[in-house]
């Protein structure tokens, strides 16, 4: 069974929430329907003609892209101009495109975590929070025999988790009454009938990203014909959200080795260094893209060294008076990872539908070092 575009929005966003998008930033879907049916979904950085090209030939009707397809308002779609025959070929083919950007930059195990992560960062921690996750309670009604089962529905789903700990419930045991009414098909009792149930009354924790996946998991998982939920909003607040990452290294290594384990590590054709190349790091700061609106954060932070993409001149200047090393493996470089991790992503959550999710094979870093 195909998947609609909207439920591929909502695993999206569940993983990166429109709200953590910069004021200035364009996310969502860029082109086409929410209720058009999904089969073949292609993950790129930029929604370039090489990459549309590779949509058509391909199959694929649904384009997950980092970088906006429209950033900046569009005052006309004119198909002599590149932005206007873009979107004709897109539409021509019936390609949809769904754009993540800084929200994805931001959120929990977005650009910046996975940057982290590819370089063997310990004990990770946002840079610059902007946000913190808010919660709802949900609490149910399930019949006895049922608890269980709709437990792990809503765990599945994203519910009960508290900071490291997963499955966080609790259930106390009562008794439920209903009369079921003319028409109705009740799970247990009889028409016109006031019935009483054993039940358990179960209660768990939700980020508010996950709640209408957790709610959709309930009234699917739940006997009843009619679910009885209360949702509650809560005044707890979790982890930071934010941009950048930083940790710190198994063991300091100088500069120019950390940075050549850099390239190494993310394929990059060159990187460019700020600093004492023989200088010993150990604490890291990193931010994918275009970071150099960190390095004030990154030094405040105690961070050596900085690994970030698109340091101008003069950036690297104030870098060097503020005592900070960067390295810069370029825009692409760093966040080129998050393509494989979404594909893993798209995939764990789709993988009970007929939809088939690909890894773009066309996109390359627009430099070239000689």
């Amino acid at each position: 069974m195909a998947a609609k575009c909207g439920e591929i929005i909502a695993i999206m966003e569940a993983l990166a929430p429109p709200e953590l998008a910069a004021g200035w930033d364009n996310v969502g879907l860029m082109l086409g329907s929410p209720e058009a049916e999904v089969r073949r979904v292609l993950v790129c950085l930029d929604v370039t003609p090489s990459v549309a090209d590779e949509a058509a030939a391909r199959a694929v009707n649904l384009i997950i892209s980092h970088h906006p397809l429209f950033f900046r308002p569009v005052k006309n779609l004119r198909f002599d101009e590149p932005v206007g025959e873009l979107v004709r070929r897109l539409l021509q083919d019936n390609i949809m495109v769904y754009s993540a950007h800084t929200n994805l930059d931001s959120a929990d195990l977005g650009v910046s975590y996975h940057l982290a992560s590819r370089l063997e960062l310990e004990d990770i921690r946002v840079l610059v929070p902007t946000h913190r996750e808010k919660y709802y309670k949900l609490v149910t009604f399930v019949p006895q025999d049922h608890e269980k089962v709709v437990r792990e529905a809503l765990t599945r789903a994203g519910a009960g988790w508290i900071g490291n700990y997963s499955d966080c419930t609790f259930r106390v045991a009562g008794t439920g009454t209903f009369m079921p009414l003319a028409g109705t098909r009740p799970y247990t009792g009889e028409e016109g009938k006031l019935a009483e149930v054993k039940e358990y009354r179960l209660e768990t924790i939700i980020p508010t990203g996950r709640l209408p996946e957790v709610l959709r998991a309930l009234l699917k998982a739940h006997p009843y014909e009619e679910v009885a939920y209360d949702v509650y909003p809560l005044a707890n607040e979790g982890p930071a959200q934010g941009i950048g990452r930083i940790g710190v290294l198994p063991q300091a290594v100088t500069l120019e080795e950390f940075a050549l384990r850099v390239k190494e590590s993310l394929g990059a054709g060159r990187v460019n260094l700020v600093g004492d190349r023989e200088r010993k790091v150990k604490r890291v700061a990193v931010c994918g893209g275009a970071g150099s609106d960190v390095m004030a954060a990154a030094r405040d932070a105690g961070a050596e060294v900085l690994v970030t993409g698109d340091l101008k001149y003069h950036e690297a200047r104030t870098a060097q008076a503020m005592g900070l090393a960067v390295v810069d493996a370029g825009h692409f470089a760093t966040e080129r990872l998050i393509v494989p991790a979404l594909v893993t992503y798209l995939q764990e959550q789709l993988q009970e539908r007929e939809v088939m999710v690909l890894a773009s094979q066309q996109e390359q870093e627009p430099w070239y070092a000689l």
